[in-house]
């Protein structure tokens, strides 16, 4: 009996993860819409959160090859929104910072995102969103712990 209860919770959160996460994705999409990608706004959120960070750096955050970093980097320098800079020191690293306009776009993104969450997280309790949000951190401390475990095999 408790294996199939297990099996149960484990297929209702596969599911439920699934379906939050392509609406939630489309969600914001629709939001911020056709001169990003998601991906790209949260790069450039993490370039504004870091300041300035690097294509390795970047890799590492999001857990993706360092080629798919560069090809989300090469669009966004091409439309003007980060720039690349080469380290005094050793001219193979290179910084990655927002430009003005990058700037300007990713606060503009992450308004139309604010008011999309806020809009969804008003509508619970205040003490069920609170709970919502630290088990989802303790899920993803989790996920870090399994990845971390997996690294040392």
């Amino acid at each position: 009996m408790k294996d199939k209860f297990i099996e149960e919770l484990i297929n209702r959160y596969v599911d439920v993860s699934f379906a939050v996460t392509k609406k939630a994705e489309n969600l914001i999409k629709d939001s911020i819409g056709d001169t990003i990608t998601n991906d790209q706004h949260y790069t450039l959120r993490y370039i504004h959160k870091a300041g300035t960070c690097t294509s390795t750096e970047l890799a590492e955050v999001f857990e993706v090859k360092k080629s798919a970093i560069t090809a989300i980097v090469n669009r966004l320098t091409e439309k003007e929104l980060i720039k690349r800079t080469r380290d005094k020191d050793d001219r193979r690293v290179i910084y990655l910072t927002l430009t003005e306009k990058g700037a300007e776009l990713f606060d503009k993104t992450e308004e139309k995102i604010h008011k999309l969450v806020g809009s969804i997280i008003t509508s619970f309790d205040e003490s069920e969103i609170v709970s919502f949000i630290e088990t989802y951190e303790k899920l993803n401390r989790q996920l870090d712990n399994l990845k971390d475990c997996k690294m040392e095999e």
